[in-house]
């Protein structure tokens, strides 16, 4: 079949080819409008062309079977294909899809998947064969076999870095300094009718003969190309006259979009693999755009080009340089920098200047950069970085009127906004809300009630599913159960995440509770149930608290770890404070923290024979385990507990840190006096044990009640006269220690050790106040350098 019709050759995210296209569209009136798109997407094109409709907008294509799949595809005003949709709809045209179907380009993920997943195999089977080869083989055969096999994964393996470097040609060989600094000088700024679409015509068949050494990237695009002639046959056999088809699509797509090239067979489509998918549309932001950069992907500016598409409505893109840096000179005045006029107009001059000495028609956005960094940033990036990042990138985000066909999970997020007053945070903008999560008895309805409550549950239900909505904000008061802090914020990825969830349930509550069953089924920890379980009592969902409580028991019969038992007690402990709070009876857990309880303070003498490294973990525990025999003293084994951490503060067979710290738990409790622990410190600082094992016990000791300590003298004369007695072998491994042990001081804390140590040297603590006020010498400072320097990791 041989045919020829109109084709335009855009960039997806081109201003300058949709402003163009309107007129080219204006030009030739077509009846059929054909676009480069997901070809199942045509149902969603009525809901994108609607007045209520605000782009920066995406279709959003996934799959409805595990492993997830998705594909997006952007939108922003100044999109050609955007304004061809527009066009077609004021002008009752017809308009169409004709790139690959979603379930055909998801199904491309997967074989690309697998492929990746059989390079990394075939590498490993490589690399064992090469080990397992005989040691006689010759050095340059198995040289020339390495470079042989390199060639050829090279081929292999496109990537979209080596397809950016297709398009970095155009601009060094042009003298540009970047693609997106050439694309905008030669078409952005390009106003002459027909120019933009005979120059771009040919930019595409200059691409098409550059990229023919990627054969992979190559054979999907040829796939591709041939589906789109096949649904343009489709609407030519229908009676459409070909004058009266416009097909937009990519640049590079262009030159082949004609009968002289085979469409598709129905034996080959037939033949391509598929993945069941479903489409929806979700609204986009500008710092998303931004973030996928790239020819086709986006673009880095897209505040700026949308700039650019209103100067280009107005027929006015010399004003394009006067609003760009107007609007950065207002964000520094925002911020409280002033910017004067005169800066602004000499930025302008600038910038136009240097666009001339590339033969430009109007300044590129590099050439506005230069400007404002040089005039009003008075030569310095850092003092305007901010300022152009908002002129440049925005913070739009896009909206979709209420009935655009979503998913059920995306309904009820949008029915739980409203019901919980959380509409207002749906944006790019970050922003904080705090919560209290106690009943509100000043207002009737028990929804008001519990608003802020039900709040907490709704965000901690997204956390779950890993939609970051709202981000949890750390409080330093542990004792607070009622009070929450979340830093709120929407963004696409967000979006892309929800639609995902769909998977998992019809609604958010839906789909956390299959989340909890499946990550339920496969829990081997108790740590990690004990984690469930306090999850699910801040999401509000009982029923999975008592599956993950009683998943919970089940373990806990089967191990004896420290660490995964102290962490289990310790986070039952704080959910059952939560009972009044968060509505729940906490009683089923009392039991469970009780023997969990008994089980940590049985194991805690045998984990404590560990090393270094594996103490710092058991220092999170113990203090973990410490706190539930405060908090529940009265339900738990108060007196076992405190046993045991004698036993290990005694024992010279155990971790020196951990034997430390528990003394210091001990000090705490008011348990050891004064002459008891000047007999343990002068029994552990003592010139015959090895020094690591003295230091690394203080250094376990000053790891809480520093307070205690300080008003302790006769300890820092026993360690002053500890530290005296060491060879300079053992100071220096002492050293590791007791640097590690004072690095957490406050310096208040250091100034008041110094004054501690004077006094056992015989220095007034006046006098030793001031001796440290004073500057250091340059010998001090030598000193000083060369401990810095030391590599205390040779220890």
């Amino acid at each position: 079949m041989s045919w020829q019709i109109p084709v335009f050759g855009v960039r997806h995210l081109s201003p300058g080819g949709a402003w163009h296209l309107r007129r080219y569209l204006d030009e030739i009136r077509p009846k059929v409008v054909l676009i480069e798109g997901l070809a199942d997407a045509n149902d969603l094109v009525a809901h994108m062309t609607r007045k209520a409709t605000k782009p920066p907008i995406a279709i959003l294509a996934y799959t409805d079977t595990l492993p997830v799949r998705t594909l997006v595809y952007p939108l922003a005003r100044y999109s050609p294909e955007y304004q061809a949709m527009m066009w077609a709809s004021e002008n009752n045209a017809k308009v169409e899809f004709i790139d690959l179907p979603s379930d055909i380009f998801l199904a491309l993920q997967d074989i690309e998947a697998e492929r990746i997943e059989k390079a990394r195999r075939d590498a490993i089977e490589a690399e064992q064969n090469a080990v397992a080869e005989p040691e006689g083989q010759d050095a340059t055969e198995e040289e020339s076999d390495r470079e042989s096999s390199c060639k050829v994964d090279h081929v292999d393996r496109w990537s979209p870095e080596q397809s950016v470097s297709i398009y970095e040609q155009f601009a060094r060989q042009s003298g540009e300094p970047d693609y997106e600094t050439y694309w905008e000088r030669r078409f952005e700024h390009n106003c002459s009718d027909h120019s933009y679409r005979r120059a771009s015509f040919e930019f595409g068949r200059a691409l098409r003969e550059l990229e023919e050494d990627r054969p992979r990237w190559r054979a999907e695009n040829l796939v591709r190309e041939a589906y789109m002639r096949r649904r343009i046959e489709d609407v030519l056999a229908k009676g459409t006259k070909p004058d009266k088809v416009v097909a937009i699509v990519g640049a590079f797509h262009a030159p082949v979009l004609n009968g002289d090239h085979p469409a598709m067979t129905d034996e080959e489509l037939q033949r391509l693999r598929r993945r069941s998918s479903k489409l929806t549309l979700m609204p986009y932001s500008y710092f998303k755009l931004s973030s996928q950069s790239g020819y086709g992907a986006g673009n880095l500016a897209p505040a700026y080009f949308e700039l650019l598409w209103d100067a280009l409505q107005q027929n006015d893109l010399q004003e394009v340089p006067n609003r760009y840096l107007s609007l950065v000179a207002r964000h520094m005045r925002d911020v409280g920098t002033h910017r004067s006029t005169a800066e602004v107009i000499e930025g302008v001059r600038l910038a136009r200047t240097l666009s001339a000495l590339k033969d430009g028609y109007a300044p590129t956005l590099i050439d506005l950069h230069d400007a404002a960094v040089t005039l009003i940033g008075h030569g310095e990036l850092s003092s305007i970085k901010e300022a152009l990042a908002r002129v440049d990138v925005g913070t739009a985000i896009g909206e979709l009127p209420k009935g655009v066909s979503r998913t059920s999970i995306q309904e009820d997020f949008e029915r739980k906004l409203v019901d919980l007053k959380l509409e207002k945070f749906k944006t790019t903008v970050k922003q904080e809300l705090t919560l209290d999560l106690r009943e509100n008895r000043r207002v009737k309805s028990d929804d008001a009630a519990f608003l802020d409550l039900r709040r907490s549950s709704f965000l901690h239900q997204l956390r779950v599913l890993e939609i970051g909505f709202g981000t949890p904000i750390a409080s330093g008061q542990q004792s607070t159960t009622w009070a929450e802090k979340w830093h709120v914020q929407w963004s696409p990825e967000n979006e892309i995440a929800l639609v995902e969830a769909v998977l998992l349930g019809e609604t958010v509550e839906l789909a956390t509770g299959y989340k909890f069953k499946t990550q339920l089924d496969k829990c081997e920890s108790i740590a990690a149930a004990a984690d469930m379980v306090r999850d699910a009592c801040q999401c509000g969902m009982m029923n999975s608290m008592d599956l993950a409580r009683m998943r919970l028991q089940e373990l806990a019969t089967e191990t004896s770890d420290f660490l995964s038992i102290a962490h289990a007690a310790y986070q039952l402990g704080q959910i059952a404070r939560y009972g009044d709070v968060r509505q729940f009876d906490p009683a089923p857990l009392i039991p469970l923290i009780e023997e969990l309880f008994v089980n940590g303070a049985l194991a805690l003498p045998g984990a404590s024979n560990c090393d270094n490294q594996a103490a710092v973990a058991m220092l999170v525990a113990i203090d973990e385990l410490n706190k539930v025999s405060l908090e529940y003293h009265d339900r738990v084994e108060e007196s076992m507990w405190i046993e045991r951490l004698q036993k290990l503060a005694d024992a010279d067979d155990r971790n020196p840190l951990l034997s430390g710290y528990a003394c210091a738990i001990l000090l705490e409790r008011g348990l050891i006096p004064n002459e008891s622990l000047a007999c343990e410190v002068s029994r552990r600082l003592s010139p015959g044990i090895p020094a690591d094992l003295g230091a690394g016990w203080f250094e376990g000791l000053s790891k809480r009640n520093r307070y205690a300590l300080l008003a302790r003298q006769p300890l820092w004369e026993q360690l002053a006269g500890y530290v005296s007695s060491l060879d300079d072998d053992q100071f220096r491994r002492a050293l590791v220690f007791l640097r590690r042990a004072f690095g957490g001081f406050s310096p208040q804390e250091k100034r008041h050790i110094a004054e501690n140590l004077g006094e056992c040297w015989g220095v007034h603590a006046d006098t030793a106040s001031e001796l440290i006020a004073q500057p250091l010498t340059e010998q001090e400072e030598q000193t000083l350098t060369d401990l810095n320097e030391f590599d205390f990791g040779d220890l």
